[in-house]
């Protein structure tokens, strides 16, 4: 099973609006090494939902519904999407301050490569964030 982060603008779509929603389509991925990450994406695996913008943080969890596949509203051949639900809102938000600060993480592409927006994670990675979560200091 893979394990992912996908990013975006809260001012956008927020993981409030997928908590209301309850599914949505993962869309709008242009980046060309982000995308070859979306293709990845499988059915049933679990995903970090991340604020960008002045939040910077991990705020929620998701699972893929679906295969990552073809967009059917892009021309863009390359272009792809995966079916997302909302499977729960994290106790606390971890911040990209506290990921950076943790040695754990420190060789994670969140941290590497900080603008790109499918990012893939280790389980032992995802196990630490989650425990970030649950910290009262995150």
């Amino acid at each position: 099973m893979g394990y992912w982060l996908f990013k975006e603008e809260p001012d956008h779509y927020s993981f409030e609006d997928l908590e209301r929603d309850g599914s949505a389509v993962w869309e709008g991925v242009r980046n060309a090494l982000a995308r070859q990450n979306l293709r990845k994406v499988k059915r049933g695996e679990r995903i970090l939902y991340y604020h960008t913008g002045k939040e910077k943080a991990v705020v929620g969890e998701m699972k893929a519904l679906s295969d990552s596949m073809p967009d059917p509203k892009d021309a863009d051949p390359k272009a792809v999407v995966v079916k997302v639900q909302a499977v729960r809102r994290w106790p606390r938000p971890v911040t990209l301050k506290r990921i950076k600060a943790d040695p754990e993480l420190a060789d994670w592409d969140l941290v590497r490569l900080s603008r790109l927006s499918v990012v893939p994670i280790s389980e032992a990675q995802w196990r630490r964030v989650h425990e970030l979560s649950q910290e009262q200091d995150s």
